[in-house]
């Protein structure tokens, strides 16, 4: 059975300087207990995996407004505009990859792949400093996988098992960072007894390291 924690048991396993991932699109199917607690230590300079940076006043985007990220590596920043003014500070590094390309590359990350081939982003500022290799008379960018120290993610679903299932788009990039990451720690929306249906299991348990039950279970 996967072991039920409390936000700063999980906060406790953050370093600063770590690869973290952290699930959602935007706000949606976004952690943000272990964020908000995060903010109250002195831990900082994370490098970011995420869909986007999200907005100023919520999870990921608050990382970013208290500068404890240094580099991001994202498919867009645009809804965050303390993302856009560190970067042309200087302070904050982004990497801005196209999403379907940051998903493969978590994903070859968790499978231990070498690498993805794709033919997006070729003859683009995207390119720059990449390998280009040839099948069959085609150029493709090999793009390099990503894997993380920590992976935070979010779940509507869990049960004791560690289980995982989600209500509509909230699996995202939720459903494929627990692959790629040392520790996988989860806040979850309702913690279910008995097993889930294996027909809704989404990501299943043996790559989930700690929950976080939102409401009544460790969350203090």
């Amino acid at each position: 059975m996967v072991e039920i924690i409390s936000v700063k048991q999980a906060v406790g396993m953050f370093k600063s300087g770590q690869k973290v991932m952290i699930g959602g699109f935007l706000t949606c199917g976004s952690p943000t207990l272990v964020i908000d607690e995060l903010l109250q230590t002195d831990k900082n300079n994370f490098e970011l995996i995420a869909n986007d940076t999200s907005i100023p006043e919520s999870d990921r985007g608050k990382l970013v407004v208290a500068h404890k990220i240094k580099k991001a590596i994202v498919s867009h920043i645009g809804t965050n505009p303390a993302t856009v003014e560190q970067m042309n500070m200087g302070c904050l590094e982004v990497e801005l990859v196209p999403q379907g390309t940051l998903a493969e590359r978590v994903r070859a990350g968790g499978s231990g792949l070498g690498g993805v081939l794709t033919p997006v982003g070729l003859n683009t500022d995207v390119a720059q400093g990449k390998q280009i290799i040839q099948v069959d008379g085609k150029d493709y960018l090999l793009e390099k996988p990503l894997k993380a120290d920590i992976a935070l993610v979010y779940a509507t679903y869990a049960d004791r098992y560690g289980n995982l299932a989600f209500y509509g788009s909230t699996r995202n990039f939720n459903a494929i960072m627990p692959l790629a990451a040392d520790i996988t720690i989860v806040e979850v929306e309702k913690f279910c007894e008995e097993p889930l249906d294996p027909n809704h299991i989404v990501v299943p348990g043996i790559f989930v390291d700690y929950m976080i039950v939102r409401g009544s279970h460790g969350v203090k």
